[in-house]
């Protein structure tokens, strides 16, 4: 069975990511502001530890450890899926699910690309992630007037630029520099992070205060 078969478990429910009813206080409202950007930042950094412990079982050939750290990716990116669709509907976190799993699944080609030392592979993996990062910028501001198609797809971009620089670090098993990308990537997963949740903010205030960067 192929790397991107055993991605997607059947996950056990997570826990929706923003708060499904409307605030009716000022002081709640920006206390569900407050948890909105929070949990944005923590389930998006914790994408990008769990791809790279996936990625890192992956080439090290260890298929018990990445089909647990698949399992725990793909929960998290149900629970990603599941922020979109208490803001956006049901419909829309599916979508969004659909296509969020779709660049981890060219993570999966890149890595065993790598694994294989298959240059073709690796730069058609390369090409689709570029390409992703458009198709998931357009998906982002047709939800949401206030996040930019252009925006968006570099942030994606970048987060894309990050992660295959983690791979290709442990490929060469330079744990040092793997660690230290990694981190890299973590930490720029707030640039996305934010951004979405300020908009939601502007979009929703009656759900959502106002969130300043």
């Amino acid at each position: 069975m192929s790397l991107k078969c055993r991605l997607y478990p059947a996950a056990a429910a997570v826990a929706a990511l923003l708060l499904a009813a409307a605030p009716r206080a000022a002081s709640a409202q920006a206390a569900s502001a407050s948890d909105l950007r929070t949990t944005l930042n923590t389930t998006l950094a914790e994408h990008v530890w769990l791809a790279g412990s996936a990625t890192a079982a992956a080439l090290g050939g260890r298929s018990g450890e990445f089909k647990d750290a698949a399992g725990a990716l793909d929960a998290n990116s149900v629970a990603l899926g599941q922020a979109i669709g208490s803001v956006y509907g049901e419909s829309a976190g599916s979508a969004f699910l659909a296509l969020w799993r779709k660049h981890i699944g060219f993570f999966v080609d890149y890595t065993t690309g790598v694994a294989k030392k298959d240059k073709a592979m690796q730069e058609k993996a390369v090409k689709d992630l570029l390409g992703y990062a458009d198709e998931f910028g357009a998906f982002l501001a047709s939800a949401n007037p206030h996040l930019p198609k252009d925006v968006v797809a570099g942030l994606v971009r970048e987060h894309v630029v990050g992660l295959k620089a983690v791979v290709d670090a442990q490929a060469r098993k330079d744990w040092a520099e793997a660690y230290a990308k990694l981190r890299e990537a973590a930490a720029h997963m707030r640039m996305i992070a934010d951004p979405l949740a300020a908009a939601i903010g502007k979009q929703f205030p009656d759900r959502f205060a106002a969130i300043s960067h």
